[in-house]
């Protein structure tokens, strides 16, 4: 792909390290390819290639959610909304949506990497996503996922991939998984001054112990054992937690007898707030793809996106594009003179 191309200072017409000028005959081919316009007749810099930043301020600036900006909507009974990303696009579009939360979580092994799950995702690749997601993010809080073996041997081991998320990563906060087991590790992490969101019930690195992807908490004891996972991440410090795949009700419940939010994936709408993948949510993905339940389509990013490429790929075939009002213009005389300059070489033996 060609380099952004801007316009550039004119050209000296005598070398600073001699007195040699440039030929500046107006009729010289050599002084027209050298000089340009002034630079007061240029204005600014103009670029001429799709190499542009993609980033924008949004058309509504929004204060930075922050902790205590959480902490209040909990308070007021206003749920929370959180969404995930993965690259700069998607996390750009989210801030811009006005996501609270905006999660680098773990399932874009799959959705952006084509893993099969979540285990196979490694600390460097989370850590490229998350400073991805960071450049675009202006106003959610950012979350990054701690994938599997970063944190489940020791606090210390946990807390050392924590404090890489956030100084390599850029992101505010970590997710990790697990429930009365990972309590010591939350609590360490937590005294070192890095937010901590837990995430309990269906907690996909661990889907070979649990029997696959299952529903939680369908039965009594599943349920207390939700409940006490949960107590236990809210006694640790973590500032919320995330209910996966568990009944609305048992959910509901649980979501009462805490002091910290509850945001549910698959887990109904009592919770304190939500969190979807975003290429689920928006329909980024082929026909026939496996969906869960839980998850509403709210568009068609990849109907959309093969249309507008199918069509694409249809003018280049027949020419019609790039028509006239996509290329640069050159002036007749000067194409003019690149023609008979070009003939005259052609001429030459």
């Amino acid at each position: 792909m060609s380099r952004a191309l801007v316009t550039r200072l004119p050209f000296r017409t005598t070398s600073p390290s001699s007195s040699r000028a440039w030929p500046s005959s107006p009729s010289s081919p050599v002084a027209r390819q050298r000089v340009l316009p002034p630079l007061a007749a240029l204005g600014h810099q103009q670029r001429h290639s799709s190499h542009s930043p993609l980033g924008a301020p949004p058309s509504n600036p929004r204060k930075k959610v922050t902790i205590n900006t959480l902490q209040s909507l909990y308070r007021k009974n206003e749920p929370i909304t959180m969404i995930t990303a993965h690259d700069f696009p998607s996390a750009h579009v989210a801030d811009h949506a006005g996501m609270d939360m905006i999660l680098v979580g773990d399932s874009l092994a799959m959705v952006a990497l084509g893993m099969e799950d979540t285990s196979e995702v490694l600390m460097e690749e989370m850590l490229l996503h998350c400073r991805s997601v960071a450049r675009a993010t202006k106003s959610a809080f950012t979350i990054g996922d701690l994938p599997m073996g970063t944190y489940e041997i020791a606090p210390e081991q946990a807390l050392e991939s924590a404090i890489r998320f956030i100084k390599e990563g850029r992101v505010q906060g970590i997710k990790l998984e697990g429930g009365l087991d990972m309590a010591p590790t939350i609590a360490r992490i937590i005294r070192a001054g890095i937010p901590v969101l837990a995430h309990v019930c269906l907690t996909p690195q661990r889907q070979n112990a649990l029997g696959g992807f299952r529903v939680q908490g369908k039965s009594t004891a599943g349920a207390l054992k939700v409940l006490q996972d949960a107590l236990a991440v809210q006694e640790a410090g973590a500032f919320a937690v995330v209910l996966e795949a568990v009944p609305a009700d048992v959910a509901t419940l649980i979501t009462r007898k805490l002091r910290i939010p509850t945001i549910g994936i698959g887990a109904g709408n009592g919770c304190s707030g939500q969190v979807l993948v975003q290429a689920d949510m928006a329909g980024n993905f082929p026909p026939g793809r496996f969906l869960p339940k839980f998850v509403k389509k709210y568009g068609d990013v990849w109907g959309e996106s093969l249309r507008a490429i199918e069509a694409y790929r249809t003018d280049v075939k027949s020419r019609a594009y790039p028509a006239v009002e996509h290329t640069y213009p050159m002036p007749a005389s000067e194409l003019g003179e690149f023609e008979r300059l070009i003939g005259e070489e052609k001429q030459k033996p």
